[in-house]
């Protein structure tokens, strides 16, 4: 049976328009973002920009290497932007506009300057990408790049300590036209692998030919350059490939990684050859740090990591000391040793031998610096979950302290994050109290559902003293600590009908003193849905593992009314421990955000909605999750259902199932698996595992280790058992790893040979995640016509 109003299989289609209800998601102003200097005077506040249109996002594009790149401008092809900002005094409530913006800008790379008296950002053009600086106290806007500059690597700037100049990376003067591929190739492309075991994940956007080398040499160099607020200039050295270039907290020096041939056709530009060295600011060569060749065999696993030195930065909280990790083990998880990574430090003047900082049993999983005494180091082991903290003094290696061993699967025990503040060089360092302690700030996972939460912890002891908590019926989220002497918080405060505002709080409040100033009034994006009704439901599956979904219910709607046709979302998540997969995810208290990405638009279609559905797979000790993926995916999705049946609220005779990239993959398994649901809702997935064989999601096995696991959890092995619609929507220019659109094309034409009811839906220019506004309401009219016939009436199958 076909869609009523749908095109057949090989008509050319225009762009459809779903009904007033979901179109207006898809329309509704983006809620602005916002920034705060860390004195806690000024609040930058940014209007972003709405959905670009599909002729936007037909602009040529280049992708080379793992990047896209816009050739017009030599920055990136696709991008967030923001086309408006203002700045609000949270003292005094005054707002100020800036003056001097260009007409419609479209802003990125927002960056206070080190004594926050500035923020620099980027302009990006038709043909060329501006550096502008913003005055805080009077609002002024100027453009203080007389060149462009190069932002298809990253970052293109950075502010010097001083805060009068900024390190930038520009389009090299003169470079000439941009190499053209030939009508006619030279030869053929040869790859070769002369018995070295080279596996690699299946990443998109590659390098193909020598054009394409030529192509992304000539968009990749950059000049390096220094910019002074007064509008001069000063070029550092040569033009070269530039992954990064980043000066150290006193200005002095800048740390520079830069790419060189041969490049390589099996993995992105960050695994090419790099040089890592640093130059003074002035362009002085200082040190060569290491020459990595091209990285092609990284050994296999999580765990794995490339041998040698890597992660090279500097340290914030002194004048320029870089520091690095180096892999003990070879990088391969399977080595048996005492210490897999060593963290080692080079201060200036960098002439003498690297000092050993830290020895981590596990993986380095990053730092926090504090001081000369003090910093915080984390380490992580994938396989077990295990994550480590430990209290660090750089300036003696051996004086080192256990502050947290648990699990990086248990919410509950999450001690939150550290809150930071800006040193003399405007870097951000660990705020440490005269008695040894830090401010943490975290999401609060509890049995109760998530209530954030400012503790102090001490360093010495390792024990958490709580300052505030969130309470009911108001989600409520620390974002930082204003004032640490008088406890004064930015928080941000929402409820399920009121949309997320800022607020200061005061945690210590005088007698008389109100403990709340709210500080924005952003409005609610649509007031019209203010009666949706949203319930946390808990709930267990037959193997007692607790689940939780999030259920909506339409605007005025009473059980009396009886069971709903129901849309069932999903993205499963693996664990290796059933307590902590039983943990509750969310909180009943947040703003129902109706977004037209996910399920919950389709409450304004008469739907009950089980959103954020958990759906766990767990393998205990030595077994893996996937071992048993496809019964615990049925036994979840029917916990699910059979909860909402008890509620009254759920019509077990139609309900759909949806996911996007690792959820549509599970809704592709679920109905083939299962005879739980009328009809599936697939978008952007992979669908035959064997194109992914070296592992996928979190599976650490490769296909010649696990055959039977692939196959059983690959849909397309299993075309012949599909029975249910199923609608398949794919971004043609997808770059997420294993997510090809082949994925989609192949799996439609093997549904198709079996006789199954399905349609294939390819959205030109669309990524991973769709961006064009036309693109939004024609996959909202699809899902809204494939859910209507076949789940809410009940289709022929």
């Amino acid at each position: 049976m076909l869609v009523s109003g749908l095109a057949s299989a090989q008509e050319a289609a225009r762009y459809q328009t779903p009904t007033p209800e979901l179109a207006a998601l898809v329309n509704a102003a983006p809620t602005p973002t916002v920034s705060v200097d860390s004195k806690g005077e000024w609040l930058l506040i940014m209007e972003r920009s709405a959905q670009p249109s599909i002729a936007e996002l037909a602009q040529p594009e280049l992708r080379l290497a793992g990047i896209r790149i816009n050739p017009a401008n030599n920055g990136p092809s696709r991008a967030a932007y923001v086309e408006g900002m203002f700045l609000k005094n949270l003292a005094t409530g005054v707002e100020k506009r800036l003056t001097g913006l260009p007409e419609n800008p479209l802003i990125s790379t927002i960056k206070w300057s080190p004594d926050e008296s500035k923020i620099a950002f980027t302009v990006s053009e038709e043909e060329q990408i501006r550096l502008y600086v913003v005055t805080v106290s009077t609002g002024e806007v100027a453009r203080v790049s007389p060149e462009p500059l190069n932002a298809a690597m990253g970052t293109p700037y950075y502010w010097i300590s001083d805060s009068q100049s900024l390190l930038a990376r520009l389009v090299p003067s003169g470079r000439g036209a941009a190499p053209q591929p030939a009508k006619a190739p030279d030869g053929p492309t040869i790859q070769e692998n002369l018995g070295r075991k080279t596996m690699a994940p299946t990443f998109q956007d590659l390098l193909k030919d020598a054009a394409d080398e030529e192509q992304f040499a000539y968009y990749c160099t950059s000049q390096l350059a220094l910019i002074s607020l007064n509008g001069s200039l000063r070029k550092i050295g040569e033009p070269a490939l530039f992954v990064d270039a980043e000066p150290s907290p006193d200005g002095q020096f800048v740390l520079t990684q830069t790419l060189s041939r041969p490049f390589s056709y099996l993995v992105p530009a960050r695994l090419f050859p790099m040089t890592t060295a640093l130059l003074e600011t002035g362009g002085k060569p200082v040190k060569t740090l290491f020459e990595r060749p091209l990285v092609e065999n990284v050994p296999w696993g999580s765990d794995a990591v490339p041998d040698g030195p890597r992660s090279f930065s500097w340290r914030a909280d002194v004048p320029a000391t870089v520091y690095w990790v180096e892999a003990r083990d070879g990088g391969d998880p399977q080595r048996e040793v005492e210490v897999r990574d060593e963290v080692l430090q080079l201060p200036v003047p960098f002439d003498g031998p690297p000092q050993p900082v830290y020895a981590a049993r596990y993986r380095f999983a990053g730092v926090y610096w504090g001081d000369a005494h003090t910093a915080l180091l984390m380490e992580r082991w994938w396989k077990t979950r295990r994550t480590l903290t430990q209290v660090v003094n750089p300036s003696d290696p051996a004086q080192v302290s256990l502050l947290m061993d648990r699990s990086s699967e248990d919410s509950y025990t999450n001690p939150g994050y550290p809150e930071l503040s800006k040193n003399r060089y405007g870097r951000n360092v660990l705020y440490i109290t005269p008695e040894k302690e830090l401010f943490m700030l975290g999401a609060g996972a509890s049995p109760e559902g998530n209530r954030p939460f400012v503790d102090r912890l001490s360093l010495k002891t390792g024990a958490s003293t709580r300052l505030w908590r969130s309470e009911g019926p108001v989600y409520e989220q620390p974002v930082t600590i204003l004032d640490r002497a008088k406890l004064t918080v930015l928080t941000t405060r929402e409820t399920p009908e009121e949309i997320p505002n800022y607020c200061v709080r005061k945690l210590k409040p005088g007698k008389k003193e109100n403990p709340l100033q709210q500080v924005t009034t952003f409005p609610h994006p649509y007031p019209d849905l203010k009666g949706v009704q949203k319930q946390v439901l808990r709930y267990q599956r037959d193997d007692g593992v607790a689940l939780t979904a999030t259920l909506y219910l339409p605007v005025g709607y009473k059980k009396e009314d009886g069971p709903l046709p129901t849309l069932l979302w999903a993205y499963p998540r693996e664990f290796k421990d059933k307590d902590a997969a039983s943990q509750v995810v969310g909180s009943p208290f947040q703003f129902n955000r109706i977004s037209y990405w996910g399920a919950a638009a389709f409450v304004t279609r008469g739907y009950a909605i089980l959103d954020n559905a958990t759906i766990p797979i767990v393998g205990e000790g030595q077994e893996e999750p996937n071992d048993t993926y496809v019964k615990q995916l049925v036994a979840s999705a029917k916990a699910a259902i059979d909860e909402g049946v008890r509620l009254g609220v759920v019509d077990a005779s139609r309900v759909g199932v949806g996911g996007h990239s690792y959820g549509a993959f599970m809704t592709a398994n679920l109905l083939t698996h299962s005879g739980l649901f009328k009809a599936g809702l697939a978008r952007s997935g992979a669908y035959n595992r064997t194109l992914t064989p070296f592992g996928f999601q979190n599976e650490q096995r490769t296909y010649w280790q696990a055959p039977e696991v692939y196959n059983a959890m690959s849909p397309f092995m299993n075309a012949d058992k599909m029975k249910t619609p199923l609608l398949l929507i794919h971004g043609e220019a997808d770059n997420n790893t294993g997510t090809f659109p082949m994925q989609s094309e192949r799996y439609y034409t093997a549904l198709k040979g079996m006789g199954a009811t399905t349609r294939l839906v390819m959205l030109p220019y669309e990524s991973h995640g769709y961006t064009a506004k036309e693109s939004l309401l024609h996959m909202l009219w699809e899902m809204d016509q494939w859910l209507e016939t076949y789940v809410k009436k009940g289709g022929d199958q």
